[in-house]
């Protein structure tokens, strides 16, 4: 059939006006984009936007907030920062960012104390924080730290072989001493025998599974803090009986043996004392936790029904857990007929009640859990137990508003595909995605040959 040239302007004027009215929607979108921008966070942790922890933070602060980033010309760790920072962004306007090179910046570098690294300069209403490692939870720490311009500091009972927050021995806390430097929390190690009394500024005490008795005088004095109603954190182990008389104050008893869990093999973990915590109580400290956390070493707990604290259970065992008192070697079963007691089971209990401590009316906290070993150095990466100490921390501390901020690890960054997967790529890309668009294309030619 032949057409008309008449015919053909027809056409041709249709197709153009159909081009230019794609043309003007492409380009009413892409002005719309830049006026009213829509994004979504399809990354499995939400790790492209901000928690509502810092969000409501950041609505909370009034004035401007600067950002200077003493960094070497590393346009990859500049564009991480900047990323990072233009989440808060869009929540706050008023907030900037500059890049210096310390090279060019050699005396104010050395009065900033700042090392080779580099280090972000984060200030508000004339107060300043340094810091040497930044992610949402460092940064919107470092930001509550100079809006309330208060110094928050944890100390660390030493002195009984307890795990020191500096060390780098396996058993030790020193990773999740790090953690806490990072989000502006110091930690401080004392040793009781040496002092009249609990340091004042102190927020939190912890205890950390001591190896050997602490003396009457130090127990007294751990009491006198817990009467004048201190904020507590106490780790133990499985037959660790050192800390007794402070666990009798708290109304609570360690139950004999070592918490053992044989559903763990479900989760490919043949050690039967490794016990995993999934499901999370309505608490504070849980609320919004979804990862699972791991306790490698656990004693049961029970709480007394005498106890003045509001005890919530906070961690439990599975079902098909029990109290183990023997040696955990090669098959081992329930014995019904002794001491051991059949799960689930609690293994940490956070309690709380009224307290006037300086003066003031507040609550007072307290955590016990009965492992010493989830935060140490050997065990801190493993699921959430970093987010789960992290926690527990923030909330003994009273920063509640932002025990929700994640420690956020990008569980996208890698991807795991079988043989069967990498086979159903290689031949689709290789072989099959090529034929078919050959296969098109000579369908396409055939049809125009044929008119």
């Amino acid at each position: 059939m032949k057409i008309s040239p008449h015919k053909h302007r027809q056409i041709r004027l249709k197709n153009g006006l159909i081009t230019l009215a794609l043309l003007g929607v492409l380009g009413s979108l892409a002005w719309l984009s830049t006026r009213y921008p829509i994004q979504t966070d399809i990354t499995a942790n939400a790790g492209n936007s901000l928690s509502q922890a810092s969000q409501k933070l950041l609505a909370s602060l009034p004035d401007k907030i600067r950002l200077t980033a003493y960094i070497k010309k590393d346009p990859s760790l500049r564009s991480q920062i900047a990323q990072l920072v233009a989440r808060y962004k869009r929540h706050k306007t008023e907030l900037t960012l500059t890049f210096i090179d310390p090279d060019s910046q050699p005396e104010k570098v050395h009065e900033l104390n700042i090392d080779p690294t580099g280090a972000v300069i984060v200030e508000y209403q004339g107060r300043t924080e340094k810091l040497n490692f930044i992610d949402e939870s460092s940064l919107t720490n470092a930001l509550l730290q100079l809006a309330n311009a208060d110094q928050r500091w944890v100390t660390f009972l030493s002195g009984h072989g307890e795990r020191a927050p500096d060390g780098i021995a396996n058993f030790d806390l020193g990773q999740f001493g790090k953690e806490l430097d990072r989000r502006k929390i110091k930690a401080q190690s004392v040793n009781p025998a040496t002092l009249p009394a609990i340091p004042d500024n102190s927020a939190l005490l912890v205890l950390s599974a001591p190896a050997v008795p602490l003396l009457s005088g130090e127990i007294e004095l751990i009491k006198n803090y817990i009467r004048q109603g201190g904020n507590l954190l106490l780790l133990t182990d499985p037959d660790n009986r050192q800390l007794e008389p402070l666990e009798q104050v708290l109304g609570l008893r360690q139950l004999p043996g070592t918490l053992v869990d044989s559903s763990s093999k479900l989760y490919g973990i043949n050690d039967p004392s490794f016990v995993l915590a999934g499901e999370y109580p309505a608490h504070p400290i849980t609320q919004g936790l979804q990862t699972i956390s791991l306790y490698p070493l656990s004693a049961a707990l029970e709480i007394s029904e005498e106890t003045d604290f509001q005890a919530v259970e906070l961690l439990k065992s599975a079902a098909k857990s029990w109290t183990e008192t023997g040696p955990i070697a090669g098959k081992i079963l329930f014995d019904a007929d002794g001491e051991e007691k059949q799960g689930p089971l609690t293994f940490a209990y956070a309690l709380t009640r009224p307290s006037t401590r300086s003066g003031q009316a507040q609550e007072q906290r307290i955590v016990v859990v009965g492992d010493g070993d989830f935060l140490s150095n050997a065990y801190l990466g493993n699921v959430g137990n970093l987010d789960m100490g992290l926690r527990m921390i923030t909330w003994l501390i009273h920063d509640d508003r932002f025990i929700n901020i994640p420690a956020k690890i990008a569980t996208d960054k890698s991807l795991q595909l079988s043989q069967v997967g990498v086979a159903v790529i290689g031949f689709g890309f290789l072989l099959i995605i090529p034929l078919l668009l050959m296969g098109t294309g000579f369908y396409i030619w055939r049809k125009r040959k044929q008119r």
